[in-house]
């Protein structure tokens, strides 16, 4: 059994953790079979409870994007926890990241540091509300911003109405202000905006979207986003958990020149460290506790650890010229390489990709919102995940997820990869 290890421990977590895991899609429930149980990263590999290693294509769904365990990152890091782990108290590390992500960044005056992306989308969400005196958000089918009741929400029986809970223990009342439309479909929101638009506190989106796979914006979407926020003075957020400092080291807004609201923070900006944070011009910033009267707080918020581990991460791809040209240019010739084998074997497919984050859709030639990409052939994905996690490949755990490549994937893993790829034969059951 090539995942026996991996098999006692997920039985043993099932006595003591809900459901084995403490974040659902690593339950393995999209794709079939018994989660891998790692004990180890280092640079582009993942090492498993058997002791089996894989080349990593999730790292740690983005943040590792130096690699694992990157030598200049774990030193910084093991110093820093020799001098303290957390203190309650401020920390120049706090200014430091702060001023070189705000001296970075296109269109942000203040940032400020969470525990977690949920948490930064919940927060840029409630001082989006307490800044414009407003109750509604709208947000898109597929993208996820986080388990805040407010964005756990499904769609009505039609277009351009109110969201249900699609959790249990999220309410009514929270559901009625939070509307949904479809990703990239332009028509649909400025419909939303005719019928609510002076409650419309905000509009918050992923900017290119990771949670229904990798779905990028067309037809000038987000500049008509823009247009309609700057029409009916609603905000617009970008949630930037999984894009900011990986598209570029300004993110969507640097990388598609749209200016957001606010924009909110993750993964990469902690190093692998938990750590999340949102920002935004000045006047919306001080509405924030203590200067002003939307509150939030963290006791965890900027912690060293975390401050040192995001730190040294962005001044290493900071320091390097040719940082995003190199690990978009491996993400290409991926997509570009397996789209030829696929092709070859006759396989309707179809590759979304934008820098560094790809998705794989089988069965389909154009995935452009959540009801595409439910389309999918996703029994195909599975069988393909578990073909490769058996010769040494991890993929993400299911055909709604986004591939995310590190520096520390090279010729070598990209050839293994695409030796297996080739030799793949899909047969339905």
């Amino acid at each position: 059994m090539l995942y026996q290890r991996s098999s006692a421990l997920f039985s043993e977590a099932q006595q003591y953790i809900p459901g084995g895991v403490n974040s659902p899609v690593r339950a393995f429930k999209s794709v079939g079979g018994v989660p891998l149980f790692m004990k180890e990263a280092k640079g582009a590999y993942l090492t498993d409870a058997d002791g089996r290693q894989y080349i990593d294509y999730i790292n740690s769904w983005g943040p590792a994007i130096v690699g694992h365990t990157h030598p200049t990152v774990l030193e910084a890091v093991q110093k820093q926890a020799e001098k303290g782990f957390s203190f309650g108290t401020p920390t120049e590390l706090e200014t430091e990241i702060a001023k070189l992500i705000i001296e970075n960044v296109p269109n942000i005056d203040q940032i400020r540091m969470v525990s977690s992306g949920t948490e930064a989308c919940m927060s840029a969400v409630r001082l989006a509300r307490g800044f414009t005196g407003r109750d509604k958000i709208i947000k898109f089918e597929g993208c996820y911003h986080g388990h805040s009741d407010a964005f756990l929400i499904k769609a009505g029986s039609g277009a351009a109405t109110f969201g249900n809970p699609n959790s249990p223990g999220v309410t009514q009342g929270t559901a009625k202000d939070t509307l949904l439309a479809r990703y990239n479909d332009i028509a649909q929101v400025k419909d939303i905006f005719s019928k609510f638009g002076a409650e419309i506190a905000a509009v918050i989106v992923e900017p290119i979207a990771g949670n229904m796979g990798c779905v990028l914006p067309e037809n000038d979407f987000l500049k008509e986003l823009r247009k309609i926020c700057d029409e009916y003075s609603s905000l617009l957020i970008f949630d930037e958990v999984m894009t900011g400092f990986r598209l570029s080291f300004g993110g969507a807004q640097e990388a598609l020149g749209i200016e957001a609201d606010l924009v909110t923070y993750g993964k990469v900006i902690g190093g692998g460290m938990p750590v999340g944070a949102f920002a935004g011009r000045q006047e919306i910033m001080n509405c924030l506790a203590p200067k002003g009267a939307v509150y939030q707080a963290g006791t965890l918020s900027g912690n060293p650890l975390a401050m040192r581990a995001g730190l040294t991460t962005l001044q290493l791809i900071r320091g390097d010229d040719s940082f995003y040209n190199r690990i978009n240019q491996t993400t290409e010739t991926l997509d570009i390489e397996v789209s030829k084998l696929l092709a070859t074997k006759g396989i309707e497919h179809t590759i979304n990709r934008k820098g560094s984050m790809m998705s794989i859709f089988f069965g389909i030639n154009k995935v452009s919102n959540f009801d595409d990409a439910a389309r999918a052939d996703h029994t195909a994905f599975n069988h393909f995940f578990h073909y490769l996690l058996e010769r040494g490949i991890y993929l993400p755990p299911s055909g709604f997820e986004t591939w995310f490549i590190s520096d520390a994937v090279k010729g070598e893993e990209v050839s293994k990869t695409l030796e297996a790829i080739e030799k793949w034969e899909y047969k339905k059951d």
